[in-house]
Protein backbone atom coordinates (compact mmCIF):
# COMPACT_ATOMS: atom_id res chain seq x y z
CA UNK A 1 0.00 0.00 0.00
CA UNK A 2 1.23 3.49 -0.84
CA UNK A 3 0.49 5.33 2.40
CA UNK A 4 -0.80 8.86 1.98
CA UNK A 5 -1.29 8.62 -1.79
CA UNK A 6 -4.72 8.56 -3.39
CA UNK A 7 -5.51 6.34 -6.36
CA UNK A 8 -5.45 9.49 -8.52
CA UNK A 9 -1.93 10.29 -7.35
CA UNK A 10 -0.83 6.73 -8.08
CA UNK A 11 -2.36 6.99 -11.57
CA UNK A 12 -0.37 10.17 -12.12
CA UNK A 13 2.82 8.49 -10.90
CA UNK A 14 2.19 5.46 -13.12
CA UNK A 15 1.61 7.66 -16.17
CA UNK A 16 4.82 9.59 -15.43
CA UNK A 17 6.87 6.40 -15.09
CA UNK A 18 5.45 4.89 -18.28
CA UNK A 19 6.03 8.07 -20.29
CA UNK A 20 9.59 8.52 -19.04
CA UNK A 21 10.64 4.83 -19.20
CA UNK A 22 11.28 4.78 -22.97
CA UNK A 23 9.13 1.69 -23.47
CA UNK A 24 10.41 -0.20 -20.42
CA UNK A 25 6.91 -0.07 -18.90
CA UNK A 26 4.38 -1.76 -21.16
CA UNK A 27 1.42 -1.23 -18.85
CA UNK A 28 0.50 -0.19 -15.33
CA UNK A 29 -2.51 -0.57 -13.05
CA UNK A 30 -3.76 0.83 -9.76
CA UNK A 31 -5.78 -1.50 -7.53
CA UNK A 32 -6.33 -1.56 -3.75
CA UNK A 33 -4.27 1.63 -3.46
CA UNK A 34 -1.23 -0.11 -5.01
CA UNK A 35 0.65 0.71 -8.21
CA UNK A 36 1.81 -2.22 -10.35
CA UNK A 37 4.08 -1.81 -13.38
CA UNK A 38 4.52 -4.43 -16.12
CA UNK A 39 7.79 -4.62 -18.02
CA UNK A 40 9.75 -6.91 -20.38
CA UNK A 41 12.30 -8.95 -18.45
CA UNK A 42 15.20 -7.71 -20.55
CA UNK A 43 14.45 -4.09 -19.55
CA UNK A 44 14.33 -4.64 -15.79
CA UNK A 45 17.78 -3.18 -15.04
CA UNK A 46 17.03 0.06 -16.85
CA UNK A 47 13.58 0.38 -15.31
CA UNK A 48 14.73 -0.21 -11.73
CA UNK A 49 17.60 2.21 -12.24
CA UNK A 50 15.08 4.84 -13.33
CA UNK A 51 12.79 4.09 -10.37
CA UNK A 52 15.74 4.44 -8.01
CA UNK A 53 17.21 7.63 -9.45
CA UNK A 54 14.26 9.64 -10.81
CA UNK A 55 13.42 12.66 -8.64
CA UNK A 56 9.69 11.86 -8.67
CA UNK A 57 10.26 8.22 -7.67
CA UNK A 58 13.32 7.66 -5.45
CA UNK A 59 12.54 4.00 -4.80
CA UNK A 60 15.84 3.37 -3.05
CA UNK A 61 14.95 0.22 -1.12
CA UNK A 62 14.18 -3.27 -2.42
CA UNK A 63 11.62 -4.74 -0.02
CA UNK A 64 11.11 -8.10 -1.69
CA UNK A 65 11.66 -10.14 -4.83
CA UNK A 66 9.63 -13.29 -5.40
CA UNK A 67 8.31 -15.59 -8.11
CA UNK A 68 4.80 -16.74 -9.02
CA UNK A 69 4.02 -19.81 -11.12
CA UNK A 70 1.32 -19.90 -13.82
CA UNK A 71 2.06 -23.27 -15.50
CA UNK A 72 -0.66 -22.84 -18.15
CA UNK A 73 1.16 -19.84 -19.69
CA UNK A 74 4.03 -20.09 -22.21
CA UNK A 75 5.95 -17.74 -19.92
CA UNK A 76 4.91 -19.48 -16.76
CA UNK A 77 6.73 -17.33 -14.19
CA UNK A 78 6.20 -13.82 -12.91
CA UNK A 79 9.18 -12.26 -11.18
CA UNK A 80 7.79 -9.61 -8.82
CA UNK A 81 9.81 -6.74 -7.36
CA UNK A 82 8.55 -4.60 -4.45
CA UNK A 83 10.26 -1.25 -3.95
CA UNK A 84 9.94 1.41 -1.25
CA UNK A 85 10.65 5.13 -1.35
CA UNK A 86 11.62 6.18 2.16
CA UNK A 87 11.67 9.88 1.25
CA UNK A 88 8.21 9.84 -0.36
CA UNK A 89 6.63 7.10 1.78
CA UNK A 90 5.31 5.19 -1.23
CA UNK A 91 5.67 1.75 -2.75
CA UNK A 92 5.60 0.25 -6.21
CA UNK A 93 5.39 -3.29 -7.60
CA UNK A 94 7.09 -4.34 -10.85
CA UNK A 95 6.28 -7.58 -12.70
CA UNK A 96 8.18 -9.30 -15.51
CA UNK A 97 7.50 -12.67 -17.16
CA UNK A 98 9.87 -15.50 -18.09
CA UNK A 99 9.97 -19.27 -18.62
CA UNK A 100 12.06 -22.20 -17.40
CA UNK A 101 14.86 -21.64 -19.92
CA UNK A 102 15.14 -17.84 -20.19
CA UNK A 103 17.16 -16.04 -17.55
CA UNK A 104 16.11 -12.69 -16.09
CA UNK A 105 18.91 -10.12 -15.59
CA UNK A 106 20.09 -10.11 -12.00
CA UNK A 107 19.48 -6.82 -10.17
CA UNK A 108 22.24 -7.43 -7.61
CA UNK A 109 24.36 -4.63 -9.17
CA UNK A 110 21.54 -2.20 -8.25
CA UNK A 111 20.32 -3.69 -4.98
CA UNK A 112 22.76 -5.91 -3.09
CA UNK A 113 19.88 -7.26 -1.02
CA UNK A 114 18.54 -9.02 -4.11
CA UNK A 115 21.25 -11.68 -3.76
CA UNK A 116 19.37 -14.03 -1.45
CA UNK A 117 15.95 -13.18 -2.90
CA UNK A 118 17.10 -14.29 -6.37
CA UNK A 119 18.68 -17.45 -4.95
CA UNK A 120 15.40 -18.27 -3.23
CA UNK A 121 13.41 -17.81 -6.48
CA UNK A 122 15.95 -20.02 -8.28
CA UNK A 123 15.83 -22.70 -5.60
CA UNK A 124 12.07 -22.91 -5.11
CA UNK A 125 10.83 -22.14 -8.64
CA UNK A 126 13.78 -22.71 -10.97
CA UNK A 127 13.95 -19.12 -12.25
CA UNK A 128 17.41 -18.27 -13.59
CA UNK A 129 19.07 -14.88 -13.06
CA UNK A 130 21.78 -13.88 -15.52
CA UNK A 131 24.75 -12.19 -13.88
CA UNK A 132 24.01 -13.33 -10.34
CA UNK A 133 27.32 -13.72 -8.44
CA UNK A 134 26.46 -17.02 -6.70
CA UNK A 135 23.27 -18.66 -8.00
CA UNK A 136 23.00 -21.75 -5.78
CA UNK A 137 20.20 -23.37 -3.82
CA UNK A 138 19.59 -21.66 -0.51
CA UNK A 139 16.73 -23.48 1.28
CA UNK A 140 16.68 -27.07 -0.03
CA UNK A 141 19.36 -29.69 0.53
CA UNK A 142 22.32 -30.57 -1.68
CA UNK A 143 21.18 -32.81 -4.54
CA UNK A 144 17.51 -31.85 -4.13
CA UNK A 145 15.43 -32.75 -7.19
CA UNK A 146 13.00 -30.25 -8.68
CA UNK A 147 11.66 -26.95 -7.41
CA UNK A 148 9.08 -27.29 -4.61
CA UNK A 149 7.04 -24.11 -5.24
CA UNK A 150 6.17 -25.03 -8.82
CA UNK A 151 2.50 -25.87 -9.15
CA UNK A 152 3.30 -29.22 -10.81
CA UNK A 153 5.72 -30.32 -8.08
CA UNK A 154 4.25 -33.37 -6.26
CA UNK A 155 3.21 -32.68 -2.68
CA UNK A 156 5.14 -35.76 -1.51
CA UNK A 157 8.31 -34.76 -3.36
CA UNK A 158 10.47 -37.15 -5.35
CA UNK A 159 12.80 -38.50 -2.65
CA UNK A 160 12.78 -39.05 1.10
CA UNK A 161 15.71 -39.20 3.50
CA UNK A 162 16.50 -41.44 6.44
CA UNK A 163 19.51 -42.41 8.52
CA UNK A 164 20.88 -45.83 7.60
CA UNK A 165 22.43 -47.61 10.61
CA UNK A 166 24.37 -50.03 8.41
CA UNK A 167 25.91 -47.31 6.25
CA UNK A 168 26.16 -44.83 9.14
CA UNK A 169 24.92 -41.97 6.98
CA UNK A 170 21.81 -40.28 5.64
CA UNK A 171 20.51 -41.94 2.46
CA UNK A 172 18.11 -40.70 -0.19
CA UNK A 173 15.40 -43.03 -1.51
CA UNK A 174 12.40 -42.63 -3.85
CA UNK A 175 9.24 -41.65 -2.02
CA UNK A 176 7.17 -44.68 -1.04
CA UNK A 177 3.47 -43.97 -0.62
CA UNK A 178 2.24 -46.37 2.06
CA UNK A 179 -1.00 -48.27 1.59
CA UNK A 180 -3.02 -46.21 4.09
CA UNK A 181 -2.50 -43.14 1.87
CA UNK A 182 -4.99 -44.33 -0.71
CA UNK A 183 -6.88 -41.22 -1.77
CA UNK A 184 -10.21 -41.78 -3.55
CA UNK A 185 -10.97 -38.04 -4.02
CA UNK A 186 -14.65 -38.61 -3.20
CA UNK A 187 -16.77 -36.20 -1.24
CA UNK A 188 -17.36 -36.98 2.46
CA UNK A 189 -20.93 -38.03 1.63
CA UNK A 190 -19.81 -40.54 -0.99
CA UNK A 191 -16.54 -41.77 0.48
CA UNK A 192 -17.61 -42.57 4.04
CA UNK A 193 -20.17 -45.18 3.01
CA UNK A 194 -17.78 -47.63 1.41
CA UNK A 195 -14.81 -46.91 3.61
CA UNK A 196 -16.50 -47.33 6.99
CA UNK A 197 -19.65 -49.30 6.20
CA UNK A 198 -21.88 -46.38 7.12
CA UNK A 199 -25.45 -46.11 5.82
CA UNK A 200 -26.22 -43.71 3.03
CA UNK A 201 -25.92 -40.13 4.14
CA UNK A 202 -28.18 -37.47 2.74
CA UNK A 203 -26.43 -34.09 2.65
CA UNK A 204 -29.85 -32.43 3.08
CA UNK A 205 -30.35 -34.26 6.35
CA UNK A 206 -33.06 -36.65 5.13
Amino acid sequence: MSYGLTDEALETLGAHIKAASDGAVTDYAVAFNELTLHAPAERIIGLLTFLRDDADCRFHQLIDLCGVDYPERPKRFDVVYHLLSMTRNQRVRVKVQTNEATAVPSITPLFRGADWFEREAFDLLGIYFDGHPDLRRILTDYGFQGHPLRKDFPMTGYVEVRYDDAQKRVVYEPVKITEFRDFDFLSPWEGAQGAYGLPNADPKGG
